[in-house]
């Protein structure tokens, strides 16, 4: 098995062996089997684990069982402790809802105030099998049926290769210890349910089921990569985009599978109401469609998609002098560095005496000012949207970091002149922010 992890990550993750790991460790045998091989590789890690609070002193175990390894090894460690139910029941959500979002949220602190590279989870090819198979009862699209992806931005799962049989078996033939999680066995949780009763069912039919299972999602992905080719090229044809978004239903409507496209298009924008969105094609003009932020308009021989008016988006989030971090609506580390490092990616680096405090956060404004860092003179934010190809899309969902209500940050895209590091600067703040 480990020589088979070593060749995924040669041909799959390349980048791993030079990157700075956090490793997201229960104490379960997945993750256990994760860390012994990284391990193994003597790659550079460290552990996160999260202790829920859930199963009462079975969970402080798993707590202690993952320091004590850590210890022993000398892996550097972060343990958080969440109160989930009193969490789930304030945000009226579920208990796995409400644990998966707090566990990713500490993982992504973690990365960004140390400056790891990727965090590594312990997700194996029962557990897509499984995420298939919750998705196809749901009712989903192609994209729901491919599987969990080994890489979502900072998040990589070099265990999808691997099924849960060849995890416990290299478990045994090495003397890796874990920890059973008895919330795995019941079958209240609907994961279970498909892992206990229906997967079995579904291996007496065929006891290849997980090889016939990955050759089928290496087909899905490869029919879902031509869907979204196909999107671009007809988007291109059909499409406009100015103030708003254009569809022309003339050119649309001479593609069969119009349908097709129009969801793909759409549904990034929240809408799911789709016979609604099908009838609209044939409908007067003036009928609309919404989601909870957009409107999608008839207009005789147009579709057009505009948001709506947001009062949210004049809200300004205030940044205090000495503040470490920000939250919401998107989330900030803030730190004084010695020096301007171009390695560390999405972070902008200025002079904190020219800065004015409290800063704030807020969406983009009619008359609003860049001074693009590395050009001379201003542009209208406007004009920068339209000469970088911002989409209506992009321009929404755009974040800017002021100073007095001048621009420091187009965030995420680019900073702005004025507030640069240059020869006389004393103070350097780094600001850094997790996509």
């Amino acid at each position: 098995m480990l020589d088979k992890f070593q060749n995924n990550i040669s041909e799959n993750l390349p980048f791993l062996p030079e990157s700075k790991l956090l490793l997201a460790v229960s104490g379960g045998l997945d993750s256990m089997v994760l860390l012994h091989l990284c391990q193994a590789m003597k790659l550079d890690i460290s552990v996160a684990h999260c202790n829920f609070q859930l199963r009462g002193e079975e969970s402080n175990n798993d707590e202690k069982f993952v320091t004590s390894y850590c210890e022993k090894n000398n892996i550097p460690l972060f343990v958080t402790h969440f109160d989930t139910e009193i969490y789930a029941k304030e945000q009226k959500q579920s208990i796995q809802v409400v644990a998966r979002n707090l566990r990713y949220d500490f993982f992504h602190s973690v990365l960004i105030n140390n400056e790891y590279d990727y965090i590594l989870t312990a997700h194996h090819l029962n557990d897509s099998l499984e995420t298939f198979l919750i998705n196809f009862t749901r009712g989903t699209g192609l994209e729901g049926l491919t599987g969990i992806p080994q890489q979502n931005e900072k998040v990589v799962r070099t265990l999808l290769p691997f099924s849960r049989v060849e995890i416990e078996e290299y478990a045994v033939r090495n003397g890796i210890q874990w920890r059973e999680d008895s919330s795995n066995q019941t079958e209240k949780y609907q994961r279970n349910k498909f892992r206990h009763s229906v997967v079995p069912i579904l291996q007496e039919q065929n006891i290849n089921l997980l090889q016939s299972f990955q050759n089928t999602l290496e087909y899905l992905n490869q029919a879902q990569s031509m869907v979204e080719d196909a999107s671009h090229l007809v988007y291109s044809k059909v499409v406009t985009e100015e103030e708003t978004i254009k569809i022309s239903l003339t050119k649309l409507l001479a593609f069969p599978n119009y349908k097709a496209y129009l969801h793909q298009w759409l549904a990034p924008f929240g809408f799911t109401a789709w016979d609604d969105i099908y009838n609209l094609v044939s409908a007067q003009s003036g009928k609309q469609v919404l989601s909870e932020n957009y409107i999608l308009l008839k207009d005789r021989t147009y579709l057009i998609l505009f948001p709506k008016k947001n009062e949210e988006h004049s809200d300004y989030y205030w940044i205090k002098k000495d503040q470490k971090e920000v939250k919401f609506p998107l989330k900030l580390s803030l730190c004084n560095v010695d020096y301007i490092s171009n390695e560390i990616p999405n972070a902008i680096f200025v002079d904190e005496e020219k800065l004015q405090f409290p800063l704030q956060i807020r969406k983009w404004k009619e008359g609003d000012v860049l001074f693009p860092f590395g050009m001379n003179g201003s542009k209208k934010l406007s004009k920068y949207f339209k000469d970088e190809k911002f989409s209506l899309f992009d321009k929404t969902n755009t974040w800017l970091l002021c100073s007095n209500n001048q621009i420091v940050w187009v965030i995420g895209k680019r900073q702005d002149n004025r507030y640069k590091i240059t020869e006389h600067t004393t103070r350097i703040l780094q600001i850094k922010y997790k996509p």
